[in-house]
């Protein structure tokens, strides 16, 4: 099947219409403004993904998602993964996302994988390498219990050279970009957050300066593996998993000095998580985060957070009760006045594939409510 994006399907429904124009980041053009989310599914045994994986990213680019970011996939370093299925970015997974990339490609999509360190997330004793202790900027979990000793510079360089190969092999396997993991209380956003950046050298969370310094050097090392031409993408949020209301930046202000060295670093485009995007971030204005973060640094943005539904994820997940659909009305207006560029679906598309072949042809009544029960299955 062709993409429906590429001018093989019926008309844009008007009232859509903003959501299919063509984007362009750097020297790649996606041919409309909808985001596969990142949604960890754990379906790769052993840590690589297989055919079943290939097929489920090939169904979405088959029906006009205009890029793909995959769940997040863990970085060559042994404390990286907290579960035995989360596939890995390393190794002989490598050879499942050649044949993920093929089937993308073969159906008119494009794709970054999501690369990932858990960081203090992760349990000790957890799989897949329950002797490896896990690691922190200060060993501090996120409920700010003092579990593991601080990491050393020796172990900061070899996250750091890590996340560079990881970004290397993904352009050798034919990805057309990369995202960076720094959201949701995992390791990079630990550095970022003081509860668990407790540091006194110069990657201490006392400044931002010093707390962006970990995510600035990836991204340079990261760059510098891959070129200047290849697009990087950086994952950010306010909220951890452990805390909805946690804030990296009170202000405006303190987000633009938050932004500024991620930005000097050489991030393209910026991917800002948020539970539910028509919020706003901060009080006297109506802009959400992505919003903000595209007004304070002038680079892309991509928002997301309950596309489509009425009740945000982790309050559906504790609920087990069907997340209904809603209109997108609000959205395309907030797309229309360049609030942000890109638009990030996340249970929308788990559960409904078509989700974005029903939008762009106006088959709202045919789009599909989001079930817990969609978690056990990769279609």
């Amino acid at each position: 099947m062709s993409n429906p994006s590429n001018g093989n399907a019926s008309a844009v429904h008007p009232s859509v219409q903003p959501l299919f124009t063509p984007f362009s980041i750097g020297t790649l053009t996606l041919p409309n403004r909808i985001v596969m989310a990142p949604m960890t599914r754990s379906f790769s045994p052993n840590g690589i993904p297989g055919a079943d994986v290939a097929r489920y990213y090939r169904r979405r680019a088959e029906n006009g998602v205009g890029l793909i970011i995959t769940e997040g996939t863990v970085i060559n370093h042994p404390s990286s993964a907290d579960h035995p299925n989360v596939p890995h970015f390393y190794g002989p997974a490598l050879k499942g996302w050649s044949s993920v990339v093929e089937e993308v490609h073969a159906a008119g999509g494009l794709i970054f994988p999501q690369l990932w360190h858990v960081g203090m997330a992760r349990k000790i004793g957890s799989p897949p390498n329950p002797e490896i202790l896990p690691i922190g900027p200060s060993g501090i979990d996120l409920s700010g219990h003092q579990v593991t000793a601080p990491m050393t510079e020796s172990d900061i360089l070899s996250v750091i050279d890590a996340f560079a190969q990881a970004a290397a092999d993904a352009k050798s396997l034919g990805f057309d970009g990369i995202e960076i993991h720094g959201a949701h209380g995992y390791l990079i956003d630990q550095f970022f957050w003081k509860k668990t950046n407790r540091r006194s050298d110069r990657y201490s969370g006392e400044s931002f300066e010093g707390a962006t310094r970990f995510a600035a050097e990836i991204i340079r090392a990261v760059r510098h593996a891959v070129g200047p031409d290849f697009p990087i993408a950086l994952r950010i949020s306010q909220w951890k998993t452990s805390n909805y209301t946690a804030k990296l930046a009170e202000t405006p202000e303190q987000l633009a000095s938050f932004l500024e060295p991620l930005t000097a670093a050489g991030v393209d485009i910026f991917h800002c998580s948020t539970r539910r995007f028509w919020e706003p971030e901060f009080e006297g204005s109506n802009l959400n985060l992505a919003g903000w973060v595209k007004l304070l640094t002038g680079r892309p943005t991509i928002t997301v957070g309950s596309v489509g539904l009425n009740e945000e994820f982790m309050r559906s997940f504790a609920s087990g009760q069907a997340t209904q659909v809603t209109g997108i009305d609000g959205l395309i207006e907030r797309l229309e006045q360049n609030e942000f560029d890109l638009v990030a679906v996340g249970r929308s598309l788990l559960v409904d594939p078509e989700w974005a072949m029903k939008i762009r042809n106006g088959r709202f009544g045919e789009l599909k409510p989001f079930t817990v029960d969609a978690l056990n299955s990769l279609y």
